[in-house]
């Protein structure tokens, strides 16, 4: 596998291995899959810097004060003062009791897990009711995982593919250059098959703001650069532009991954553990799977590399 090897056109870009940590929220390849539902409009409790419900807010109306009360509650989480406690809902069947939640969830940010069940998951054949309930609390419990790793991130100034030549061999791969630029400096890169792969997959082109991980090669765009903001007259509405990165190219960037403790549980819990991820047969996860899950976790909690959600 060929390494993309660099040529700096400016002599600023030997002092980019010593460049200051960047932290950055990674981009997520793993969609979320959300449907179209009674409460999938709700983005938040709808209340004012008084903690008064606003008339109709956020995809809520009506009960006001349960909304307020429920806004209470959600500064005493974002303070810290009532972790590990839970919060009993009660009301008559459609009077919002599952609205306010995922009122709260949302008005929690997008990271904070949300689970939602019904009685009739806990009664199973093949999962005991101590094992399912286990399961959906540490599914609402995220884990926000940090590490640093080395970048190359800029704007895509150019990207030459060259194919094959005709008497080639059938094993042999594409070669291509890459140009990358900032504000200060400018810099090609030699492609192998892997990274040309990855680009055509990504779909990149000129004018996009990438980044490149140097660790797995995985190539991440950020958005389109302002300077073409004006190359096309219709654009989609998930367009997003973005200022051309500044500095040098290469970085340190804190990465930081959200997940919930089942999904760790599911992944350590067996070989290959993460296609029942998608399968959704989990089954029963050992006891003492968890035990050495939560003491790793509280490590890297120690450690400052890790944070409950």
């Amino acid at each position: 596998r060929r390494e993309p090897s660099e040529r700096h056109l400016q002599p600023e870009a030997a002092m980019a291995a010593a460049a200051a940590p960047v932290k950055m929220q990674e981009v997520k390849d793993i969609t979320r899959i959300e449907r179209i539902g009674a409460h999938s409009h709700i983005r938040g409790l709808g209340l004012d810097d008084a903690l008064e419900a606003r008339a109709v807010s956020q995809g809520m109306v009506g009960q006001a004060n349960a909304r307020k009360a429920a806004g209470v509650i959600l500064q005493m989480i974002r303070e810290g003062q009532i972790a590990g406690r839970a919060i009993l809902i009660a009301g008559q069947p459609g009077t919002g009791k599952t609205a306010i939640a995922m009122g709260m969830a949302q008005a929690l940010g997008a990271d904070t897990p949300f689970t939602t069940i019904a009685a009739s998951e806990i009664f199973s054949l093949e999962m005991n009711k101590t094992e399912a309930l286990t399961q959906a609390f540490r599914r609402s419990i995220g884990v926000r995982i940090k590490e640093e790793t080395e970048i190359i991130e800029g704007e895509v100034v150019e990207i030459e593919i060259d194919r094959p030549a005709a008497g080639a061999p059938a094993g042999a791969g594409k070669t291509g250059k890459l140009t990358l630029k900032t504000t200060e400096m400018e810099t090609v890169y030699d492609l192998g098959q892997k990274m040309i792969d990855s680009l055509t997959k990504e779909k990149a082109q000129a004018g996009d703001v990438i980044t490149i991980d140097k660790a797995t090669g995985r190539i991440s765009i950020l958005g389109r650069s302002f300077t073409r903001s004006r190359d096309y007259d219709a654009m989609g509405p998930n367009t997003k532009f973005v200022q051309c990165p500044e500095g040098e190219l290469q970085k340190r960037k804190e990465v930081v991954h959200v997940v919930s403790l089942h999904e760790v549980d599911v992944i350590n819990s067996r070989q290959q553990g993460f296609l029942a991820l998608f399968a959704g047969d989990t089954g029963e996860i050992k006891a003492e799977v968890r035990e050495q899950i939560d003491q790793k976790v509280a490590e890297w909690r120690e450690e400052g590399k890790a944070e409950i959600v």
